[in-house]
Formats: structure tokens, sequence, C-alpha cells
């Protein structure tokens, strides 16, 4: 039996595949540029989107991981034994030069410090009494009154007790010396930790009483990589100043400005770095020793290339991006890639100003296959701008 709808049937499929090229014909008509004119559209080439390369002066930054070091670090030990009678700190309390932390049990060094006193008080008066003598005695030689030998021994006797004098002097200024020890002192200004010994115990000189860091600067260390150390070593072995910025993990930004230090000698070649100091003031008092601290190094301005990393793909070990090359056509481009800077990334090598790179639909593209361009501005990835 013959259908009763033979036309219908058939211009069915052809009417709705016309249909489906006009909408498609419509719609890469309407793609356009960033002017608002509409792009050229190429038969079965793939719809994209596509920048202008951004060409800008900047001043490239490198950031490193690091941790806070105090410049000066001091475990406080007594320099004589014995008992101790007073603690005079809180423990976490700011300390100055000079304040005394601890108290020894100074009546033993007292009573030696006067022993000591009183024997070179002694022997200062023997040598002054055979001073005198050999005084008379050369009167005498000169008047032949005395022998020379007589004279000779005077003088000798002057000479003996003298040195005896001035040892049993020094012995007392010893014994002085470790009285004054009994009053343990910071040596520097800084924050005390909590005292480790307590009233009433016995301690000698390996004893470790507190420790004590300062806190007016402190130091940034961190590692470098091969290429920091190679900008930066010249520059910081000559004392020229490189300005360092640091953040810590409850700052945004890098908020705390410093200058660089130090600059290691030599790469650790096991993990191609090298050992990177920055010193900071800390008037406020809220970077401590042993904080992390996100550390930032601004470079020279110079002029740069700028992608979008949305732009980037990966080819095993190799980063690319695909350039609109003459007649529409997508060329793969290798590129080296730098670090971000306002939301975009930095290229190294791989590309040229001016030109223009896909940076929607990478998916669709092939080398060597024309796409439809539509042109956008160069924006920063979500990813990226958030991160930033």
């Amino acid at each position: 039996m013959k259908s009763r709808y033979p036309i219908m049937t058939r211009a069915r499929p052809l009417a709705l595949a016309l249909g489906g090229a006009a909408l498609a014909a419509a719609a890469l008509a309407g793609c356009s540029d960033a002017t608002g004119k509409a792009a050229p559209a190429v038969a079965g080439a793939p719809p994209v989107s596509a920048s202008v390369v951004v060409e800008k002066t900047i001043a490239e930054t490198q950031e490193f991981s690091g941790r806070l070091e105090a410049i000066d670090v001091v475990a406080i030990r007594p320099r004589v034994s014995g008992y101790i009678t007073a603690v005079n700190f809180k423990p976490g309390s700011e300390v100055k030069n000079g304040d005394v932390l601890f108290e020894i049990d100074r009546r033993p060094f007292q009573a030696e410090a006067d022993r000591a006193t009183a024997v070179f008080d002694a022997a200062r008066a023997k040598a002054e009494l055979a001073r005198l003598e050999l005084n008379r005695a050369e009167k005498l030689v000169a008047d032949q009154a005395i022998s020379q030998r007589e004279y000779d021994e005077r003088a000798a006797a002057w000479k003996e007790l003298d040195a005896s004098a001035r040892s049993a002097r020094a012995q007392a200024e010893a014994a002085k010396l470790n009285l004054s020890y009994t009053r343990v002192i910071s040596p520097i200004t800084g924050r005390v930790s909590k005292a480790e010994i307590t009233l009433g115990n016995l301690v000698d000189s390996t004893t470790v009483l507190t420790s004590l860091v300062s806190q007016d600067r402190i130091y940034a260390g961190f590692d470098g990589d091969e290429s920091t150390y190679l900008r930066l070593a010249e520059r910081a072995h000559g004392g020229k100043p490189v300005v360092v910025r640091a953040g810590l993990a409850n700052e945004d930004g890098f908020p705390h400005e410093g200058k660089l230090e130090f600059v290691d000698n030599q790469l650790d070649t096991r993990t191609g770095s090298v050992r990177m100091r920055a010193v900071f003031a800390n008037k406020d008092r809220d970077m401590a020793p042993g904080l992390f601290a996100r550390v930032q190094i601004r470079g020279d301005q110079r002029e740069e290339l700028l992608i979008t990393d949305r732009a980037v793909g990966t080819d095993q070990s190799h980063k690319f991006v695909f350039v609109v090359g003459p007649q529409g056509k997508a060329q793969y481009r290798e590129v080296t890639l730098g670090p971000i800077v306002d939301g975009l990334r930095v290229v190294r090598h791989g590309l040229k100003p001016g030109e223009t790179i896909i940076v929607n639909g990478l998916q669709r593209v092939k080398p060597g296959v024309p796409v439809t361009v539509q042109n956008v501005p160069m924006l920063a990835s979500a990813a990226t701008s958030k991160k930033e």
C-alpha cells in the first residue's frame, strides 16, 4: 500500500536540515569582535574566543615562604654556682638591657671578696714598707754606709712583695667580679621566656635559667631559586639595597617593608635553592620568631607580555597556546611562563606583541585548522583573580 503522505514524509528531514543550517549561519553571523563588528565566518570552522596579547610595563615580583628569626637569641646561664634567691621578671615580659633577672645567694661570695680584699691590703702594706726601705738603702749605699749586696737584697725584697701585692689585688678583683655575678642581668633588650629554674634551686654555669630574644628588628629567612640568586646576588653582595616585603598568616598583602640582608655564598645542589634573609623593623612587636611569613621581592620595571591562564594548555611537560595566524588558522605555540601579575600570567618566551591568542574553546581547536574568531578583552581567569 502506498503512503498517503509521500511528499511530506520526504520534505520534513530536508526542512529541518535547512532550518538548522540557517540557525548556525545566524549564530556565526552574530559573532562580533570587541568593536561590535562581526568577524568573518569560515565554513566548518569551530567558533572560539580570542584576545590580543597584553603588553605592559610591570615590576615583576617573586613570592617565597619563610620563617621569622630573632636577630639576637640568648640562653641565660649563671656564671657562678649557688642557690637562687630571687626571680625578678614575669614570664613572657619585655626586659631591658641591664635588668636583674635572677639573684643567687651572695653571702659566700661577699665573704670571699672581703677576705681577698684584706689579703690585698696586707700585701700592699708590706710592699709599701719594702719600697721605703729601698729608698733609704739608695742613700746609704751612695754614702757607702751599707754594702751593695745589702742594697740588692732590699731591692729584690721590694720586687717580690710588690708582685705579691699585685697578685692579691687580682684575686680581690676576681672575688668582687664573682660577687657581681650573683646578680644575673639581661645582656640585651628583648622578650624573656619562662624561668626554667625556680626559687631555692642550686645552679651552676651549665644550667640554663631562661632564654631571651630581641624584638626591635627581626629576620625573615627563606629559600630562593637559582634565577633569584642570579638576579639578586650581585646587588646584595655589592651592598645595593633590595626591597623586600612580608606578610603574616593573618594579614592581607605584604604590609611589612624591609631589605635583603643576606644571600648565601652557594646553592644547595640537592634542592637547587639558596638561603636568603631579610631584616624588618618590628616596632609594633607583632612579628615573633618562628612565625610563618610570606616574603615578596619586587624586581625592576620592564616591558612584559601578559595573557590569561585560560589560554594556556599543557602538553606533557610543555606549556602552549594557540595563536590565530593568517587566514584564521590556529597555530600551536610553545611558551615559557613567568609569575602572575595583576591576575594575568607573564610570558617569557613564545609570543610577540600584537599577536592574538585563543582564550576560550581550546578543546575544539587543532593546529592548522581555521577557526571562527570572536574577539574579547584579555581578562584574568576566575581562579587567578580569587587567588590574587
